[in-house]
C-alpha cells in the first residue's frame, strides 16, 4: 500500500539571454531577455516538474524529457508539466500543495506572483490558494544575483486519493 503523503524537491537555473521570451510558471514576463535551454526553459515549471517526480518516485524531467533529444526542442514545459500531472494521477496521487520560491535579481516578479500561482494551480490540477509563491532575490551573489540567471526551487505535498 502507498503512503498516504509523499513529499518531494525539485530545482532548476537557466541562464538569462538576449533573444528569447521570459516565461515562468507558464506566464510570460515581459523583460529584455528570456531564459536558455533546450526547451522553453521554464524554470518555475522545471522544478514543479522534478518535485513532482520525486515524490512520486519516478525518473527525473532530464530522463522522461532529455535535452539530447530533439523532440523538446522549444517544446512547452506545460505540456510536458501536464504529462507529469498524468502520471503521478496514475500512481495514485494529486497534488495537496506545492511552495515555490523563484530567485531572480531581474526582473521584479511580486506582481507576476499571483499570475504564475494560478497557472501553476490550473496545471497540477490543485486550488489556487494551494500554491505559494515567493520571489526573492540573491543580494547580488552569484549569477542570479549578478543578473546572469533566475532559478526555482519547489517543494511539493502529494495526496494519495482524488484530485480536488
Amino acid at each position: 500500500m502507498n503512503p498516504s503523503l509523499k513529499i518531494g524537491i525539485g530545482t532548476d537555473v537557466h541562464r538569462l539571454v538576449e533573444g528569447r521570451p521570459l516565461v515562468l510558471g507558464g506566464v510570460a514576463i515581459p523583460f529584455e531577455r528570456g531564459l536558455s535551454g533546450h526547451s522553453d526553459a521554464d524554470v518555475v515549471l522545471h522544478a514543479v516538474t522534478d518535485a513532482l517526480l520525486g515524490a512520486a518516485g519516478l525518473p527525473d524531467i532530464g530522463e522522461l524529457f532529455p535535452d539530447t533529444d530533439p523532440a523538446f526542442r522549444g517544446a512547452d514545459s506545460a505540456r510536458l508539466l501536464s504529462e507529469v500531472v498524468e502520471r503521478v494521477d496514475r500512481e495514485g496521487y494529486a497534488v495537496s500543495n506545492l511552495d515555490l520560491i523563484v530567485h531572480a535579481e531581474r526582473p521584479k516578479l511580486s506582481a507576476w506572483k499571483r499570475p504564475i500561482a494560478e497557472r501553476v494551480a490550473e496545471l497540477t490540477r490543485c486550488p489556487p490558494n494551494c500554491v505559494s509563491v515567493k520571489a526573492k532575490t540573491n543580494e547580488g551573489l552569484d549569477a542570479v544575483g549578478r543578473g546572469e540567471a533566475i532559478a526555482c526551487t519547489a517543494v511539493v505535498l502529494l495526496r494519495s486519493g482524488i484530485p480536488y
